[in-house]
């Protein structure tokens, strides 16, 4: 009858669970709840944030045909409704963010939901607006999160685009960030983010030692998978440039060593056999 088939649709869409003895509980119970819209505004998919110590802290509905993580942006509809023209969007990572943002005048903050930023993301992003920022937790945890999104983000990079990457204070997201210090200095992170190239290159250079020879070589190994996800035009050239100076190589000669093995299974073998060093 009717509620059988309440039933079947509250578990395909995975707000009910049903249990061995066959009876059912509400996957959100004691939980506020965040509806999760599409782009057009159609609730696809829900966030609950524990009120009490529960774990986990958040919960969002499991995959549905409604609804795919590595799609959806939380807060892309709200922003899309709040701004005519669409100069930036910051994407952070949990929706209390993106709430906290638009409740203090930010209006242009989508939020993942758990995943690692994904192409598709990167897409949706780029069809609203030139200039994508990533705003991360200054700790470690945030700066690997960073590292996902760039390594994702390469192939989409081009002339006319920018992407930035804003590390917060320590211990900070951006929800207790603008909470105690307002949105002009949020905004004002978000100026001062670092673009795409410089974390790269600044990134590639922590991990190696830039007095040595070797160091500078390695420099250049780490880079050419990275690099070779670019798409061709300006923005490679400039990059190449950047790495260039910081290798302390011409960039033609640079531009050779990224070229020599283009291949990733060339790159992968090199890395499997250990060469002396020449």
């Amino acid at each position: 009858g009717k509620s059988e088939e309440a039933i079947e649709r509250l578990l395909a869409t995975g707000l009910i669970i049903r249990k061995d003895n066959g009876k059912h509980y509400d996957r959100f119970r004691d939980r506020i709840m965040f509806p999760i819209r599409d782009a057009r505004g159609r609730t696809i998919a829900f966030g609950g944030r524990t009120m009490g110590d529960g774990e986990p802290k958040y919960l969002n509905s499991p995959e549905t045909v409604l609804f795919h993580k590595g799609r959806e942006l939380y807060g892309l509809y709200e922003a899309r409704q709040a701004i005519r023209h669409i100069e930036r969007l910051v994407v952070v990572e949990g929706y209390m963010d993106a709430v906290a943002l638009a409740r203090n005048g930010i209006d242009f903050a989508v939020a993942t939901l758990g995943t690692a930023t994904t192409d598709e993301h990167l897409n949706r992003l780029f069809r609203l607006t030139e200039n994508a920022y990533f705003a991360f937790d200054g700790d470690r945890a945030g700066k690997k999160a960073a590292w996902r999104a760039l390594e994702n983000a390469l192939p989409q990079v081009r002339e006319g685009r920018q992407i930035r990457f804003v590390f917060l204070p320590d211990g900070q997201d951006p929800d207790s960030f603008v909470n105690d210090n307002g949105a002009d200095a949020f905004v004002k992170m978000l100026d001062n983010g670092l673009p795409l190239s410089e974390f790269l290159i600044l990134e590639l250079s922590s991990q190696v030692d830039m007095d040595t020879i070797d160091g500078r070589a390695r420099l250049a190994e780490l880079a050419r998978p990275l690099v070779n996800k670019i798409p061709a035009g300006v923005y490679r050239e400039l990059l190449i440039d950047g790495l260039a100076d910081a290798v302390g190589l011409t960039a033609a000669k640079l531009e050779k060593m990224l070229a020599s093995e283009q291949s990733q299974e060339s790159y992968s073998a090199s890395k499997a056999t250990i060469r002396p060093t020449k």
